[in-house]
């Protein structure tokens, strides 16, 4: 209760607040509604642990890695990248919607962050379906982009990792995805802060980060490789359906 009597709204328990719902109350009914009931005890444990470590913001949100799940069975994906991992909550999501034998390549600069979740992962029994490689994506993707055989051979990639090189990523990812696949690029409504008059108090990562976040968006808007839609899922996710 406030000082005047007044009932406040209840605070979502998501770790990093990365709705940008105005109402936490009604996030929270979201969580414990449609999401927590039918989140995998797997993914439940590596969001739990998660939330633990000091680096806890940069982890997907759960109705966000549900979403993920979700549209990979809808789009039948088999072959996959992931450009950023952190602890792997987006990447179990993954893996858990992929078949049997489908693949992620998964790219990150931290092993020792991915190493965290990897127990979870291997519990989960599909530890085989990913391929985790530790160092910067852009001179792997190179190397892809150099070699045909890599050309239209992924049917999704996700990119959540560092928002200066998301245009470098682009023009690399715009090849290796196949005609009809989906680029999904995480953080793209960026804390809210798009919208935010030039002198709001932002955060000095946020400031920092916010104009290659609307570098990215004017540009993904006028595409024309590309079909895209931007939704508030999470802290803002565009998905780009390649077309040519």
């Amino acid at each position: 209760m406030a000082a005047t009597g007044e009932t406040q709204p209840a605070k979502h328990q998501e770790v990093g607040h990365k709705s940008l719902l105005q109402s936490d109350a009604l996030y929270q009914y979201i969580l414990e509604t449609s999401v927590y009931p039918r989140e995998p005890q797997s993914m439940k444990e590596l969001r739990e642990i998660t939330a633990k470590h000091p680096w806890n913001l940069m982890t997907t949100s759960a109705d966000e890695g549900q979403f993920l799940n979700m549209l990979l069975k809808l789009i039948n994906a088999k072959n996959t990248m992931e450009i950023g991992v952190y602890t792997g909550y987006s990447l179990l999501s993954t893996a858990l919607a992929l078949p049997e034998d489908g693949k992620i390549l998964a790219l990150d600069i931290n092993r020792e962050n991915y190493e965290i979740g990897l127990p979870i992962i291997e519990k989960a029994g599909v530890a085989h379906k990913i391929d985790f490689k530790e160092g910067p994506a852009l001179p792997l993707l190179d190397q892809m982009v150099n070699d045909v055989k890599f050309h239209g051979s992924f049917d999704f990639i996700f990119v959540d990792a560092d928002k200066d090189n998301y245009l470098n990523y682009h023009k690399r990812l715009i090849d290796l995805v196949k005609i009809g696949g989906v680029i999904g690029y995480d953080n793209t409504l960026w804390n809210g802060s798009l919208v935010a008059p030039p002198d709001a108090p932002l955060r000095k990562y946020v400031r920092y980060y916010r104009d290659f976040v609307l570098e990215l968006n004017k540009a993904l808007a006028v595409d024309p490789r590309v079909e895209i839609c931007q939704l508030p899922v999470g802290d803002g996710i565009t998905l780009c359906r390649r077309i040519s």
